[in-house]
């Protein structure tokens, strides 16, 4: 089993290894990943928990919506 999964791994580490334009493709998905999760999350998702809860009170501010709604 060990022989398997040693002979899977190296496939794919040779492989990226003779990689040339696949880098460059790597490099940007990963950028537009940092992009996507982190710019966007600061910028136009808002942590509404620690604006609308008082006081820390998370989960009641949580159970209250639920009920209320």
């Amino acid at each position: 089993m060990t022989d398997i999964l040693y002979k899977v791994y190296r496939f794919y580490v040779d492989g990226f290894r003779s990689m040339t334009v696949g880098r460059v493709l790597w490099t940007v998905i990963l950028i537009k990943l940092v992009v996507i999760f982190l710019v966007l999350k600061l910028f136009f998702f808002p942590d509404v928990l620690k604006q609308k809860a008082a006081d820390g009170d998370r989960a009641g501010y949580v159970a209250r919506e639920l009920i209320e709604r």
